[in-house]
């Protein structure tokens, strides 16, 4: 309030408005900050409600390869990041599950074999798996979605690669391995990795300063300036330092809009149902 009061009297003093209108600015002026701030502090509740839900569990050495985060209720009750955490919250944002925060290059995911389904290190020939390079944005997964490696999408002639989707969150804040947050999806790449079609929700943290502003992929270019050609250049080359090919992307590298993105969330989350329900055959997978 003593911060409010010396930038209304700062700005009556400078004011070369009569006494009258000087006294309508200084009045309203207050109001104005008051107003701005609502939003924001919404954003915060909102968020905050949402990580209040869930707690981790950190289990083993995080240098080894027994390291486990597993999610648990409000009740001190382990859930499952895959199955237990809904995909859609009440007010029709996503939830999402940051495996990998933002300029750090541990691979880390949700194990979908293993019951209880939780988040650990990549393994490959034995060792832990590390990006050559920091991934610049958080990074995970929806919940209750899966790439049913059956379906082969006639669009971009692969199929899934077994595994929930995953989102590119590009907000300005760090997140928190195993942490749950609102987004809102803005797009999608159609990425080919090994033949395999590897779908990358491009999305920003509802509690973000810059949430209001981006609601379509468009909006991010605007917004975030060259962002989306940096997403696709990362994942484009990040498996290059190993000696491999660059991946692909289909539909003309083109980042899809958030009316595609929708429908590709929704065939996703139909082909979870469908391997939840027994449809569609687990193959090893953990469904619990």
């Amino acid at each position: 309030m003593q911060k409010l009061a010396v930038q209304m009297t700062s700005g009556c003093m400078a004011s070369t408005l009569g006494a009258r209108q000087v006294a309508r600015q200084c009045s309203y002026q207050p109001r104005l900050h008051l107003a701005a701030a609502r939003p924001q502090r919404r954003a915060l509740r909102m968020q905050t409600a949402v990580r209040a839900q869930y707690t981790k569990q950190e289990k083993g050495d995080k240098s080894s390869t027994d390291f486990r985060i597993f999610l648990q209720d409000k009740g001190g009750k382990n859930v499952s990041a895959w199955h237990d955490i809904p995909l859609w919250t009440e007010d029709g944002l996503l939830n999402f599950i940051c495996e990998i925060p933002k300029e750090s290059s541990a691979k880390m995911e949700v194990a979908t074999d293993e019951e209880g389904t939780p988040i650990k290190q990549d393994i490959k020939k034995g060792k832990l798996r590390f990006y050559p390079y920091n991934i610049n944005w958080n990074y995970g997964l929806l919940p209750q979605t899966w790439e049913d490696p059956g379906h082969h999408n006639t669009d971009v002639d692969a199929a899934g690669d077994n595994d929930p989707v995953d989102v590119v969150e590009i907000g300005s804040q760090t997140g928190v391995m195993g942490a749950v947050y609102k987004v809102k999806p803005l797009g999608v790449l159609a990425m080919i990795d090994d033949g395999e079609l590897d779908w990358k929700v491009i999305a920003i943290n509802a509690e973000d300063p810059k949430a209001s502003s981006v609601n379509d992929i468009e909006d991010v270019e605007r917004e975030f300036p060259g962002e989306v050609d940096k997403i696709r250049t990362w994942f484009r080359d990040y498996k290059t330092p190993d000696g491999k090919p660059q991946n692909r992307f289909g539909f003309d590298d083109k980042a899809m809009n958030k009316e595609f993105t929708l429908g590709v969330i929704k065939e996703t989350s139909e082909f979870y149902q469908n391997l939840l329900s027994g449809k569609t055959d687990a193959n090893g997978l953990a469904l619990k």
